[in-house]
């Protein structure tokens, strides 16, 4: 019986949808891991999409900060996003070459240079600064990718990257394929 509770309180956990006092996972290591998946500061939702881009297009407007995933039919899925700072916001067409689960973080020199006190390299998990998926930009230094920090969601914090909370980087990754189209546009 304490074995059905337990898998009953992790889908809970996962899902969101279990009261905190109800959710023994809720209290130790378990639920800060988990709850990296919990928080989303700005609601994913399907939109209507007027552009002209292919189904399985990704536009990322700066000024609005956020994500569309194009779907086709007139819908795109809207997600909030973080953008790059003053002087680190960029506009372009990219192309995603590589996607990795909990990416390793190897801060680039320029970002060194700004600030010597990062490490060098950090292991994926939980605590890594790239989240739970990265999507890489052709064979430029920016990434979509995951945030342990969803406050940060609709603000221009980054060093040029495109943040997301990692709940929805997870759906994005799941629906973008190596070879996608990025538009950055302001």
């Amino acid at each position: 019986m304490s074995r059905r509770i337990a898998m009953l309180g992790l889908a809970g956990a996962l899902l969101g949808s279990a009261p905190a006092s109800a959710n023994p996972l809720d209290r130790g290591p378990i639920a800060d891991f988990l709850n990296v998946f919990r928080s989303q500061a700005i609601p994913r939702e399907t939109v209507a999409w007027t552009g002209k881009e292919k189904p399985g297009t990704i536009v990322v407007s700066t000024r609005q900060r956020r994500l569309y995933y194009v779907l086709g039919g007139g819908e795109a899925i809207r997600y909030g996003v973080g953008v790059g700072r003053q002087g680190f916001s960029w506009s372009g067409t990219k192309t995603v070459t590589m996607k990795k689960e909990w990416p390793d973080w190897r801060p680039p020199q320029q970002m060194l240079a700004r600030r010597p006190d990062l490490p060098r390299y950090m292991a994926g998990g939980q605590d890594n600064p790239l989240g739970a998926r990265a999507l890489y930009l052709g064979s430029s230094l920016y990434r979509i990718h995951g945030s342990n920090e969803p406050e940060t969601m609709g603000a221009a914090v980054s060093s040029g990257c495109i943040r997301m909370t990692n709940k929805d980087v997870v759906d994005l990754y799941d629906r973008a394929r190596v070879g996608t189209k990025v538009i950055v546009r302001d």
